[in-house]
């Protein structure tokens, strides 16, 4: 069974990597650092939730089998595009930002699989299921990022 947010071991898991983080903590791979990538990851918990807007893009992401094996299966590479609106802002205070992505994680998991989400930029149209589980997925990739 996939890992999901929705999953309350599957969180405890992230909220303990996360706890574990340090703001000069370096990447193993690409360009963000610790405070940005904590950042990255509270907008992206923000544009799931659809409380952060981000531009639509036409990629085969949107075509289902795609859709499915990225989000399920395949492994994401690394330095993989991102929308830009999930990279713009700057980090505010390290505490506050670790507080504010652990939050946003329980926030999301309060919501139910079963209703009405916001379309991903790059997916399209997605289920509550399908949005746990990407969620997991994008929290594991970066945080394997930082070594954690």
């Amino acid at each position: 069974m996939a890992k999901s947010i929705f999953r309350a071991a599957s969180r405890a898991e992230l909220q303990q990597r996360l706890a574990r983080l340090a703001p000069d903590r370096a990447p193993l791979w690409g360009k963000m650092n610790a405070p940005r990538m904590v950042v990255h990851l509270s907008d992206s918990l923000r544009m799931a939730l659809g409380e952060l807007s981000a531009a639509p893009k036409k990629t085969p992401l949107r075509f289902p089998i795609i859709k499915q094996l990225v989000i399920y299966l395949a492994p994401w590479p690394k330095g993989a595009p991102t929308a830009p609106e999930l990279l713009a802002r700057a980090p505010a205070a390290w505490t506050s930002e670790l507080v504010t992505l652990s939050a946003l994680v329980e926030r999301f998991a309060t919501r139910s699989p079963g209703e009405k989400w916001p379309p991903h930029p790059a997916f399209g149209s997605m289920t509550g299921r399908a949005w746990g589980a990407l969620v997991y997925r994008h929290c594991d990739h970066h945080f394997r990022q930082f070594g954690i």
